[in-house]
């Protein structure tokens, strides 16, 4: 889920998963969408602002803002502006209307997905659709929200709450609560209405103002669950879902974050075969039991002495499993944890961690995204208040999954958050059957058993591809499988595959 230093995609990356009933009343999607859509101005389309990665903006993409209730029980009360683009590629004679992204998190801007994502869909998909993207409510250029924070005093190893080498979870408590704290004194009753179910309205608001009866749309990590959500909440209004890497729909997020620690475990697997293939340049272990060992002793020694790295400062054994998790979310990446692996063992140059130079956008929060996942996690679900449950489940979890140290089973904001405003929204098998997921066996975010659940509670509203991989996401062209196939015929046609299909990656093109 939310990748703050490298957004990917609970969530991209906080990330996802695993079972326990939700607490909450079945939300009655027929109320919802009787429901009438309050007159808005006309839109007004400017060009977009400056990628806040730094990538290069489609001079076709537009975007605008429209203003959306606050809460949505009081429809005429106080509002929020939504940040909307648009990048038109439909063919008219072939256009079947707007293709939505969301990026994941919660908490991750996704105003210029169309530009960025364009190149990744084939013609067909192209001609079919205008792009669309948007910022949900408290992100980015949507009415931002802080914790009047800078970017240092929410550093990641805190904020994904690994707790001390010992395993006492005595600073992410302090964390925690003080960081809720501060996020509710900020922004007064406002953040507390950063919710999936929201963010769902929030979308319906912009399906209307765009004048379209129906809405397609793509999404990964905790994007799935935005997707369900308004699907269970407008089923009416949806067209053609792909929704890749699933959270477990009707668990409370404590459970989901909590499904982390064993995914983690499962992802390890397959960087501690590639790295033991090329232990010749590595070094790491010439089998898989070796190169874990020799993770583990390394994190070990981080935490009695870090290295102090030219640009990052301090690398201890937190920051260093916070670097192995960030790029275990693609295989692509594995060399980068080689990389900082040999520097952290041996010394040397070190690699260039970009993500410490990147600079704040202007009129933005420097801790906004912290903010927008700390609103979502806790203003969805509740949380156990009492922190010896947190640290009975670490002590556990540490045992069972030393890879990321018990984190995923640590303390958040939410153990000191309000309650929610209302009742998470119930996802249930109502609807109609038009929804795709998309899902890598050993996904470290979003885990096969959320995936398994996601798909059990859509029963048949929709049909599953699984890859063998552990990718973050399997709608990917760099590792080409049935799941891009299937999407790309689903979204072109409509068609679903008969069945869940299951499939390995495709082969790897030889040279010549």
């Amino acid at each position: 889920m939310l990748r703050r230093l490298r957004p990917t995609g609970p969530l991209r990356t906080v990330g996802a998963a695993l079972a326990l009933a939700l607490a909450g009343a079945t939300a009655g999607a027929g109320a919802a969408e009787a429901v009438p859509t309050r007159p808005t101005a006309p839109l007004v389309w400017t060009d977009c602002p400056a990628d806040p990665s730094g990538a290069p903006v489609d001079p076709r993409l537009r975007c605008t803002t429209l203003k959306v209730p606050l809460d949505y029980r009081e429809p005429r009360g106080r509002t929020v502006e939504i940040a909307v683009s648009r990048l038109p590629t439909a063919k008219p004679g072939l256009r079947r209307g707007i293709l939505v992204h969301n990026g994941g998190g919660p908490g991750v801007a996704s105003l210029h997905l169309p530009s960025a994502q364009e190149s990744g869909y084939p013609q067909e998909v192209l001609d079919r659709y205008d792009l669309v993207g948007f910022d949900p409510r408290g992100v980015g250029r949507s009415t931002p929200v802080s914790c009047g924070r800078t970017a240092a005093e929410v550093p990641y190893e805190l904020v994904f709450p690994f707790p001390a080498p010992d395993g006492s979870i005595a600073p992410n408590v302090r964390f925690a609560r003080d960081l809720g704290r501060d996020c509710l004194a900020r922004n007064g009753d406002r953040i507390r209405h950063l919710t999936t179910a929201n963010t769902a309205r929030d979308l319906d608001r912009i399906r209307a103002a765009l004048g379209e009866p129906r809405i397609s749309y793509r999404a990964a990590s905790y994007g799935t669950y935005l997707g369900v959500v308004y699907a269970e909440l407008f089923p009416g209004r949806t067209d053609r879902f792909v929704l890749d890497g699933s959270v477990s729909p009707n668990v409370t997020w404590q459970d989901r974050l909590a499904g982390w620690d064993r995914a983690s475990e499962l992802r390890f697997e397959d960087f501690a075969r590639w790295a033991a293939e090329r232990n010749a340049t590595l070094r790491f272990g010439a089998t898989p039991a070796a190169v874990r060992a020799d993770y583990l002793a390394l994190a070990a020694e981080l935490d009695r002495t870090p290295v102090v790295h030219p640009v990052a400062g301090p690398v201890n054994g937190n920051l260093w499993r916070t670097l192995y998790r960030l790029d275990s979310y693609h295989t692509a990446l594995f060399q980068e944890i080689a990389d900082w692996w040999r520097y952290l063992a041996d010394g040397g140059a070190g690699p260039v961690p970009y993500w410490w130079l990147a600079k704040g956008t202007p009129g933005i929060p420097e801790d906004n995204d912290v903010a927008a996942l700390t609103a979502v996690l806790c203003g969805d679900t509740p949380a156990p208040r009492d922190p010896g449950h947190y640290r009975r489940a670490v002590a556990e979890s540490r045992l069972r999954n030393p890879i990321v140290a018990g984190m995923g089973a640590n303390i958040w904001p939410c153990a000191f958050w309000p309650d929610p405003v209302e009742p998470a929204v119930r996802i249930t098998d109502r609807g109609p059957a038009n929804i795709l997921l998309l899902q890598t066996e050993r996904d470290p975010a979003t885990p096969l058993a959320g995936a398994l659940e996601m798909r059990a509670t859509l029963g048949k509203r929709a049909r599953m591809v699984t890859v063998d991989g552990g990718n973050h996401g399997a709608y990917d062209r760099s590792t080409p499988s049935c799941a891009v196939t299937a999407a790309d015929r689903f979204l072109t046609t409509g068609t679903l595959p008969a069945r869940d299909l299951g499939c390995a990656p495709d082969p790897v093109p030889t040279a010549g």
